[in-house]
């Protein structure tokens, strides 16, 4: 059974998602609103559905779809317009969306690099894509809930695992992809430390581009903190070594 088959009757992880406050999705959702009212939003990996429903309270006509039978369930009670897939290929025509989006969804993807290409695929010329996954290649921070961020040790086998990205981007581009991780299953579940790719916005930022975006914005932070605060986390490089991977692009027209 693959990794994102274990999700499929996953009552505990639907739970989880269940019982999200809005502090953890409303910077996400609100980033991932185009400018257009009315246009077509899809949030990938939708889970309970409450982002689908902030959208929807927005007037947009949002969509998610999920591989959790459990979370599209629940998702449903937000939309209709929430569905099953099969975590590779959306069932979408290019170009349908305004708006695509995945929070905390690449992380558990077996294929990272060709579900950014498929957000990509679905998304209008001009229209957004966001991605916001953890950092599992920090350098700097606290309240590290993986042990792949924990310790000074890994903290500095992060940094050169970051400029080793780096050189390889500028040098062999066609030779990166994210690093892979054997994922922590505990009883009970614990999100997050099952995931099995190493996210990192220096790498979402990359594989954007690639899939043909221009990336307007990258930020450590995935939450709505106070502006000045917000500012200076993301003023400088060390964006990329602190929190979480926020990544907002645009499709190029």
């Amino acid at each position: 059974m693959g990794h994102q088959e274990s999700y499929r009757h996953n009552e505990a992880y639907a739970e989880f998602l269940a019982n999200w406050d809005a502090y953890f999705y409303a910077k996400y959702a609100d980033t991932l609103k185009p400018p257009r009212p009315g246009a077509r939003v899809l949030d990938v990996g939708c889970g309970a559905g409450q982002v689908v429903g902030r959208l929807r309270q927005a007037g947009f006509e949002a969509c998610g779809v999920d591989v959790s039978e459990p979370n599209i369930a629940r998702a449903r009670k937000f939309s209709e317009r929430c569905q099953m897939y099969d975590g590779r290929h959306l069932p979408f025509p290019d170009a349908h969306f305004a708006s695509v989006g995945a929070l905390n969804v690449l992380e558990h993807v077996e294929e990272p690099e060709a579900f950014v290409k498929e957000l990509v695929r679905v998304a209008e010329p001009g229209g957004r894509v966001v991605i916001s996954s953890p950092n599992f290649l920090r350098v700097l921070g606290f309240r590290d809930y993986h042990p792949k961020m924990r310790g000074l040790a890994n903290k500095w086998a992060n940094l050169w695992r970051l400029l080793e990205k780096r050189r390889q981007m500028r040098q062999t581009p066609d030779a990166v992809r994210f690093d892979r991780m054997t994922p922590i299953v505990k009883e009970p579940f614990t999100p997050d430390d099952d995931a099995i790719v190493a996210t990192n916005a220096l790498e979402i930022r990359f594989f954007l581009e690639c899939a043909g975006c221009v990336v307007e914005s990258t930020a450590c932070t995935d939450r709505y903190v106070a502006g000045l605060v917000d500012f200076l986390l993301n003023l400088g490089p060390w964006r990329y070594g602190m929190f979480n991977a926020f990544v907002r692009a645009r499709r190029r027209d």
